[in-house]
């Protein structure tokens, strides 16, 4: 299966481009991590580093569920891998595997989207506990383009190492 990568528009309101970027480093994500094993994915970058694609899959789908669903939304849901608010547990892949990591990645990436299209504008502000201030829309989506872009620039070598595929 080929994932469909769009580019983010080159002319088009903020909204639309911040939108747009994000889903375009969340293709860049499957991209990534395409096509391979379980055992693939949990392949390690170097030690002592527990890095690991899948790690990043689980990862990245806490940060979704944080920033959307219980930051913006207010939704009362726990950590999905986590009791507390511990975003490296994502990364402890021991017993984890892809298609539960996927399914719960696009669930909150689904979930994301529904969120920030129900927001008034990018001016709408909610209070984000860890950072004890108030943060609009506009930030969070900031932030999620450049966690992903973060995050896609480890996959680059992770997946290199695992196969050889480089690119895009």
């Amino acid at each position: 299966m080929t994932i469909d990568r769009i580019d983010p528009p080159r002319c088009a309101g903020e909204r639309e481009t911040l939108r747009a970027s994000l889903d375009y480093h969340r293709a860049t994500l499957a991209r990534k991590t395409e096509g391979l094993t379980d055992a693939q994915l949990r392949q390690r970058s170097m030690p002592p580093s527990t890095l690991s694609l899948l790690g990043l899959v689980r990862h990245l789908a806490e940060v979704e569920r944080t920033w959307f669903r219980r930051t913006l939304a207010g939704e009362d849901v726990p950590m999905i891998w986590s009791q507390e608010v511990d975003f490296q547990a994502a990364f402890d892949d021991a017993e984890a595997n892809g298609a539960a990591a996927f399914a719960a990645w696009q669930a909150e990436v689904t979930h994301s989207r529904r969120v920030e299209e129900a927001a008034a504008s990018l001016d709408v502000t909610v209070h984000q506990p860890r950072w004890g201030e108030d943060v609009s829309l506009r930030l969070i989506m900031l932030h999620m383009i450049h966690e992903y872009a973060r995050h896609n620039g480890h996959a680059d070598f992770l997946r290199e190492g695992i196969d050889g595929t480089v690119g895009p």
